[in-house]
């Protein structure tokens, strides 16, 4: 594996003319789990969708998991996990149908099954079999959590990844978090949740205006080592 998981230099994303992200100093080695915190606007957002290779970066370096972000981004979408806003969920399948067609649609096996990720994320017996379009938008994020344990991720982008859920769907999700890093994945959280986040961070960093301010404050370590 690579020695940086995520290295940004002086990187530059557009959003239209406006730089969302205005010069983006980065490095994240494996198995960190950094918190990106800051106002709204700040550029968290396009940071995790530019790491996903879904916004292009037009100047300066950005790698992902050794892939070369402005020469081809969109090779390293497969390798990697983004929990947005928005679920990307189909409405008139079922929980454990949605499920299945993440799981078919992974280039690679996770090695999780479609019960187990349905148990660990509380949606077993009588939600399973639900249509998404009925589910509250809590267990509507339970469920876009649990096709990201279906997927062979080296690296997961949590946009905001406790809005929505209750307390014990909170703490499902802190555990998959602490779980997934200390199998060596990658985690780039953005929050403003910043109690909780940071109680699972190994690294915190600021953004304002579009890019990462000067100083890192590390934090202890809860449930990764």
């Amino acid at each position: 594996m690579d020695s940086v998981a995520v290295h940004l230099h002086a990187a530059v994303s557009l959003l239209g003319r406006f730089p969302a992200l205005a010069g983006v100093d980065l490095d994240v080695a494996p198995g960190e789990v950094v918190l990106v915190q800051g106002p709204n606007g700040a550029g968290k957002t396009t940071l995790l969708r530019a790491c996903a290779g879904l916004v292009p970066i037009v100047d300066g370096e950005a790698t992902v998991l050794g892939y070369d972000l402005r020469r081809d981004r969109r090779s390293v979408r497969p390798h990697v996990g983004l929990l947005s806003h928005a679920t990307g969920l189909y409405d008139d399948l079922t929980v454990t149908d949605n499920l299945r067609f993440a799981a078919r649609a992974a280039r690679h096996s996770s090695g999780t099954s479609v019960d187990e990720a349905l148990a660990r994320l509380g949606l077993a017996g009588r939600l399973a079999n639900v249509q998404v379009s009925r589910l509250s938008a809590g267990q509507r994020r339970r469920v876009a959590v649990a096709t990201l344990l279906l997927r062979s991720a080296d690296l997961w982008l949590l946009d905001e990844p406790h809005a929505g859920l209750d307390a014990e769907g909170r703490e499902r999700l802190d555990a998959l978090v602490a779980d997934a890093a200390r199998e060596g994945t990658t985690v780039l959280l953005a929050s403003h949740e910043l109690e909780r986040a940071r109680s699972l961070a190994t690294r915190v960093v600021t953004m304002a205006g579009g890019q990462i301010q000067p100083a890192a404050s590390p934090v202890g370590v809860v449930g990764v080592a």
